[in-house]
């Protein structure tokens, strides 16, 4: 169902996009505490380790438990409603992108849309048109879910309103450049990896009925998310740390802050002063999160097409019978 299939074409590009936005809308409320969790590690200069005093957060455990006691249970939904406007967004464009795309190379060059390379690229590059579209609210919503005790932006508006003024309206697009370099290779493996699960999981069952395929859509979903999420971890990181630039002084609470000129500073910066790993820190939640919402993301997707179909196709048995 994920792709143009001419043989069994049902789903139209504006219901492509309402089911996109339907399963985000879903999947972000389920993993926003993974996301939170995420963000935190990202943000920490110092070392990710029980044995560093200076060290705010140190496992997901102790975060958990430390977020809960400082900030309760709400903290783990900080930024969630710019994050809902990004999921929503998100969803829509991506996958009403994908679906355009697929179809453009199947009616225009020699290609198969259901080859796993044709998903790779296709996949990346309705994920840099949806990055263009959301940044700004991905931008928001990683202040949101920064930001400490008391308050910097106490609701969205405010928000909005102080970034532009204070800091113009390239604030909004801050972290956009190793976005689009991290967001077409992760967004393109999902795709990808996720064909190749789906036509591996067909060859190794190949007499699998309906009621499996759920669950199928589920697990296939779940290892490309973990897989594409690993391979380009750090320049997430390097996304996080640009974005909340000029934000400082909401994160004093949490330990040091650094300034960062750009993608390159901000690479050379964290080599020079974490060492490697701190191109990693966060990668438990994130894998975490990244198996959970891809899962969930490819699980919805495909059960709303799915929906869509049947709706349609009792409509026009209707339509038959009358």
């Amino acid at each position: 169902m994920v792709g143009y299939d001419p043989e069994a074409e049902c789903v139209s590009k504006a219901e492509a996009a309402a089911a996109g936005s339907a399963s985000g809308l879903v999947t972000r409320v389920l993993v926003s505490p993974l996301d939170v969790l995420k963000i935190r590690f990202q943000l920490q200069i110092e070392q990710l380790s029980s044995r560093n005093p200076t060290a705010k957060y140190h496992s997901i455990l102790q975060a958990v438990q430390r977020i809960f006691r400082e900030e309760g249970l709400t903290a783990f939904w900080k930024g969630h409603v710019p994050a809902q406007f990004l999921s929503i967004g998100f969803g829509a464009v991506q996958f009403m992108a994908f679906e355009s795309l697929t179809e453009l190379v199947h009616n225009v060059t020699s290609f198969n849309a259901r080859d796993s390379f044709v998903h790779l690229v296709c996949g990346g590059l309705a994920a840099c048109t949806a990055t263009v579209a959301v940044q700004p609210v991905d931008t928001l919503r990683t202040r949101f879910a920064a930001q400490g005790e008391p308050k910097i932006y106490p609701n969205l508006r405010h928000a909005v309103v102080t970034m532009y003024q204070t800091e113009g309206p390239r604030a909004f697009y801050r972290g956009l450049t190793p976005t689009l370099v991290a967001i077409f290779p992760y967004s393109g493996l999902q795709f990808f990896f996720y064909n190749i699960l789906q036509q591996f999981s067909k060859w190794v069952i190949p007499a699998e009925g309906k009621n499996g395929g759920n669950v199928k859509n589920l697990v296939c979903g779940s290892c490309a998310g973990v897989v594409s999420k690993t391979l380009t971890y750090p320049l997430d990181v390097v996304k996080k740390r640009l974005q909340v630039g000029g934000f400082e002084h909401a994160r004093a609470a949490f330990g040091q802050v650094r300034t960062y000129r750009g993608l390159l500073d901000c690479m050379r910066q964290i080599m020079r002063e974490e060492g490697p790993g701190g191109f990693f820190k966060g990668l438990s939640p994130s894998l975490l999160k990244a198996g959970f919402s891809t899962g969930l993301i490819f699980f919805w997707y495909e059960l709303f097409c799915g929906f869509l179909c049947a709706l349609k196709s009792l409509e026009g048995t209707r339509r038959k019978e009358g």
